[in-house]
C-alpha cells in the first residue's frame, strides 16, 4: 500500500501530531548595516552632541506658548459669565487661542448651550477683548459646538469656586 511520492504545489501546515522545530531569523546586527566600502566621512558616533551643546533660542512672542497667546488668554479671564461667578476660560468655553506670525488671534470658543441668552453679544466681547491686547494686530473668533460644552471642561478652581469639588 505504497503511495508513489507526488509533488506538491503547496506547503501544508504540519499535523498536530507531528513534532515542528522552528528555527528563530538570525538577528539584524548594526555592523551588518556598516557599508565597509564608502570613504570614512569623519561623523561622529554621537549625534546627540550639537544638539546638547545648543542653547535654546529666543522664546517667539507668537505661537503655541508664546507671550501674545498667555495675553490673550489673561485678557480672556477677565470676561465672566453672567449667569455663572466664573471667568470663561476657567469655565471651559474658550476650546484654542491661537496667534500666528503676523500677531493675528483666533480664538475658538463655545456657549454652555445654544440657546445661551448671551448668545448674541458674548463672542463680539471676546473678539472686542482678544483684538485690545497690545499687540495683537486682528482677532477672529470661532464659535463652535462640537464638542458640545459640559462642566467636565471647568478647571477646577471654577469647579472649587462653584463648589463643586
Amino acid at each position: 500500500m505504497n503511495k508513489p511520492t507526488e509533488e506538491k504545489d503547496f506547503v501544508a501546515a504540519p499535523a498536530p501530531n507531528e513534532d515542528v522545530v522552528a528555527q528563530k531569523p538570525p538577528r539584524a546586527r548594526v555592523s551588518d548595516a556598516v557599508d565597509n566600502d564608502e570613504p570614512e566621512t569623519g561623523r561622529q558616533r554621537d549625534y546627540l552632541d550639537g544638539f546638547l551643546a545648543a542653547k535654546p533660542g529666543e522664546p517667539s512672542a507668537t505661537g503655541a506658548g508664546g507671550d501674545l497667546q498667555q495675553a490673550v488668554i489673561d485678557a480672556l479671564k477677565e470676561i465672566f459669565d453672567p449667569e455663572i461667578p466664573v471667568n470663561i476660560y476657567d469655565l471651559g468655553l474658550i476650546y484654542g487661542v491661537e496667534v500666528d506670525d503676523e500677531a493675528d488671534a483666533t480664538v475658538t470658543m463655545t456657549l454652555t448651550t445654544p440657546h445661551c441668552p448671551v448668545a448674541e453679544t458674548m463672542p463680539g466681547e471676546v473678539e472686542l477683548r482678544a483684538s485690545s491686547v497690545p499687540g495683537i494686530r486682528d482677532a477672529e473668533v470661532i464659535l463652535t459646538f462640537d464638542p458640545p460644552w459640559s462642566p467636565e471642561k471647568m478647571s477646577d478652581e471654577a469647579r472649587l469656586e462653584l463648589g463643586m469639588l
